[in-house]
């Protein structure tokens, strides 16, 4: 078996730089907006519930999700990468702006949870 030698200074600065680059790059142009966010969940209140806790039993809570995953997951859904009947008409009808507020606003509520004793 091979021995993994570190990498030196320049090729681990570069591929920091680089990773850098690729994070911004795939951020959005305009930041999300957590009270357009807000208003925008209106429609996501019937399952996600007010406050971004499911009041259906097949819903995810949304409360606390990081934004990331969430805006991932909503892209997904629009792309059909991701099948679900009831989230892919929704989220055909979202832009990339919608969703990053979305997943704003779920990320900026903050949850509390305590596992059982």
């Amino acid at each position: 078996m091979k021995e993994c030698r570190p990498c030196s200074a320049s090729v681990f600065r570069r591929r920091c730089v680089a990773l850098v680059v690729m994070l911004v790059s795939s951020g959005s142009a305009t930041a999300a907006d957590v009270a357009a966010g807000r208003k925008k969940a209106v429609a996501c209140l019937a399952c996600h519930g007010e406050a971004g806790i499911a009041t259906l039993p097949n819903a995810p809570h949304l409360a606390g999700q990081p934004a990331l995953y969430l805006t991932e997951q909503m892209r997904q859904f629009r792309s059909g990468k991701r099948p679900s009947e009831v989230m892919a008409v929704i989220a055909k009808s979202l832009s990339d702006q919608d969703i990053d507020d979305l997943a704003a606003w779920y990320e900026a509520i903050a949850i509390d949870a305590k596992p059982p004793r």
